[in-house]
């Protein structure tokens, strides 16, 4: 077409000049000019379209208007590389977040990265769902800035010598507390419960006869094996070995930590008996109905921002050591990508934790900057200066351990939660139903020794 149009438009050119002959002439060129126009819009489109894609899946396990900041970290990106287009879905609870991400792998639509527990990593690998970021890196840049994180968050994100998970939604325990109920009961509001046994003395004080005010409480749905691994570490035992081979549930420290989370209910009655709703528990602490709670520092935000009463957060108390286990979510790629997806998906891994970015993300949730840089950045420090809870739950890194991880996680955990809530409902003593997971468990884990 654009061929028959030029030899058209060659022979008006030499034709002997009148009226007719130069609107022919002009008419054509102006057609020709716009055709051609359009096949340059279109070509840019095909451009545009060619662009990298990536689909990611991320969870939300704590109240407040995540996806919200996770779509806005993206967009950024995204006007940062507008070449590569980034889908950030929304896919529910930890659980729910891994359960979508393999099962569209299954069905031939995998994501190219996803956020999911950082305790999935013996599971994505065995599956072989994941690819390593040794593999991928290949620059001194690229290979320093996997040594750049905290070493403890690490540790669910490493195995067999390599590294498969990088912090991003990441979190410690921290006890919340009420100082205006301090001081109604005749505490020092600055000075909250640091050993097992100021809990009890406190939670005692704290605790009103009617039932409207209890002194603590400590989550034992959602994820209760979480908050027992605090209690664990605390008493100085941790719950599996690195290799996730090897579970500790009957080690004598072990029954005493779940004999202590019973008793501050069925024998001190500083916190309701049974079990205590994670997805409530804020809400009830908001309210007043406890002075104390242990929650995930991605709280700590929503609290700051709704909560009608002075309130601190302070490290967890401590047996014979202080002690939590790290928790949250780590970014993986998947193993079904192209080289064009890897780099892309590692553009946008870099992006989410890097520094700046890290910070933003800290102040906005309460979740912590997953790298020392991210607390030497000025907006961090001058966050950190005018709202020193803000940084509790960096500085109980040095007491803290790795989330229990070990193959077969989601069965073993299963195990220890049933253990858990069975001895705080009374229908097993700690020391019957520890003894009953860590069999189970024994057995699950025996073939990955």
């Amino acid at each position: 077409m654009f061929a028959k149009m030029r030899k058209t438009l060659t022979r008006l050119a030499v034709r002997k000049p009148n009226r007719r002959n130069q609107e022919m002439f002009a008419k054509t060129r102006k057609t020709l000019t716009r055709l051609a126009m359009a096949a340059c819009f279109s070509t840019v489109a095909v451009v545009a379209q060619a662009s990298t894609e990536l689909t990611m899946y991320y969870p939300v396990a704590v109240g407040g208007p995540l996806t919200k900041i996770v779509d806005g970290l993206v967009a950024d990106f995204m006007k940062e590389n507008p070449d590569i287009k980034a889908n950030a879905i929304y896919a529910g609870n930890y659980n729910d977040a891994r359960i979508k991400a393999l099962a569209a792998l299954k069905a031939g639509e995998p994501a190219q990265l996803s956020v999911m527990f950082s305790i999935d990593i013996y599971e994505l690998i065995e599956q072989d769902a994941i690819v390593a970021f040794d593999d991928i890196v290949s620059t001194s840049e690229e290979k320093a800035w996997l040594e750049s994180f905290y070493p403890t968050l690490m540790q669910n994100g490493r195995t067999a010598g390599k590294t498969w998970g990088i912090p991003f939604q990441r979190s410690t325990i921290v006890m919340y507390y009420n100082k205006d109920a301090f001081r109604a009961a005749g505490l020092d509001p600055e000075n909250p419960p640091a050993t097992w046994n100021e809990l009890v003395e406190v939670g005692k004080k704290l605790t009103k006869a009617d039932g409207s005010q209890w002194g603590a409480m400590i989550p034992s749905t959602g994820y209760p094996y979480w908050m027992f691994g605090a209690l664990t570490m605390q008493n100085d035992q941790v719950l599996m070995n690195n290799a996730g081979d090897t579970t500790y549930f009957d080690a004598p420290a072990t029954v005493e930590a779940l004999e202590f989370w019973k008793n501050l209910g069925s024998k001190h009655k500083v916190m309701p008996e049974g079990t205590i709703e994670w997805g409530t528990l804020r809400k009830n602490f908001l309210e007043g109905k406890t002075a104390i709670m242990w929650h995930s520092t991605g709280n700590l935000t929503v609290v700051k921002k709704k909560a009608k009463f002075d309130f601190g957060v302070a490290m967890l108390p401590a047996s014979k050591r202080r002690g939590t286990p790290t928790g949250g979510g780590n970014f993986y790629i998947f193993k079904k990508t192209t080289p064009e997806e890897r780099v892309a998906a590692m553009k946008l891994i870099k992006f989410m934790t890097s520094p700046e970015r890290s910070a933003e993300w800290s102040m906005k949730t309460g979740y912590m900057g997953v790298s020392p840089a991210a607390y030497e950045t000025q907006k961090l420090q001058d966050y950190v200066k005018g709202f020193p809870y803000a940084a509790v739950a960096r500085d109980q890194l040095e007491f803290a351990t790795a989330e229990l991880s070990t193959f077969q996680t989601g069965r073993v955990r299963k195990l220890l939660d049933d253990a858990i809530q069975a001895a705080l409902t009374g229908s097993k003593t700690p020391a019957a139903a520890l003894q009953e997971a860590q069999a189970q468990a024994k057995r699950l884990l025996k073939p990955y020794r």
